[in-house]
């Protein structure tokens, strides 16, 4: 049985860890309300430009159009938002296994592009190839940072250098729930559910006219909506990360609190018998005496 003194040392430093946990969940909380307002701010923009490209092409059909089709080479570009900071429960391990156990993709044919370290050291550990990692682009994304990394994945797709265009990151649903999202960026393709959405408009006698041609408003429109895809992705991921961080920090605090009850319980136990021990021995004693 561990002594008084070892009980107490031990629930000190149960108590240490515990406060720090309430303050870094005092921190993730008020990240979180700053996270989720801007996440919530920037939806409506990328929603709609995803929906604009994808009504374009269920309007327009089978067009022969570069962002369309799939390229010859076998390699995949996957975007990758983790975080640079653990702690956070399994918000980098749910995005992460999303590339490492998908069950068509070879490990020898992904370029990774890594926003955050947790996702760099993941993959370096597994021996996937990083091309590219940028970590201070996920503490505070801005657009210019997502636009210029569209305009790098879509030269590398011009250029032929990988086939298709993935992104992986952690959908903002509320606060308790973060949902791993696995995205396919290019080529560019049409959703089931849109074009259900797309055919009872067409139903309802709806008509969307655009200029210029088909193939120019696809020119003009897919690096806007890959940008927008990435920047938003970045915003939601922020707000999930500070949301699981959250959590994982009050799960720390209640699981600390329970242990520090146990230890409380068991130095007095310990206590209390060391008492007892005491009285007895001068009990003893003195009827020895007597």
């Amino acid at each position: 049985m561990a002594s008084m003194r070892d009980i107490k040392r031990r629930k000190s430093s149960i108590q240490g860890t515990q406060q720090i946990t309430k303050a870094m969940k005092l921190v993730s909380t008020v990240k979180l309300q700053r996270a989720r307002a801007s996440a919530e701010r920037s939806k409506d923009y990328f929603t709609s430009m995803y929906q604009t490209v994808n009504s374009i092409l269920e309007r327009v059909g089978h067009v022969e159009h570069r962002y369309l089709a799939s390229g010859s080479s076998p390699k995949k570009a996957v975007v990758v938002i983790t975080s640079n900071r653990g702690l956070a429960g399994g918000y980098n391990s749910n995005v992460t296994r999303l590339v490492t156990r998908h069950p068509e993709w070879k490990k020898e044919d992904l370029e990774l592009y890594c926003l955050g370290n947790k996702g760099r050291e993941t993959f370096a550990r597994q021996g996937y190839q990083v091309k590219e990692c940028d970590s201070d682009i996920v503490e505070s994304p801005v657009y210019a940072d997502a636009a210029a990394l569209s305009a790098r994945l879509l030269s590398s797709f011009a250029a032929g250098e990988v086939g298709e265009i993935y992104l992986a990151y952690t959908g903002f649903k509320n606060t308790v729930s973060h949902i791993p999202t696995l995205l396919r960026l290019l080529p560019v393709g049409v959703s089931q559910e849109e074009s259900q959405q797309e055919n009872q408009a067409q139903e309802s006698g709806a008509v969307m006219n655009f200029e210029p041609e088909d193939t120019e408003a696809l020119d003009m429109l897919i690096p806007k909506y890959i940008t927008s895809l990435i920047y938003g992705a970045l915003r939601e991921s922020v707000a999930s990360e500070n949301g699981a961080r959250m959590q994982a920090m009050d799960n720390a605090t209640s699981n600390a609190e329970e242990i520090i009850s146990d230890l409380t319980l068991k130095y007095n136990r310990a206590r209390q018998g060391s008492i007892t021990q005491e009285l007895t021995e001068i009990i003893a004693g003195a009827e020895a005496l007597g």
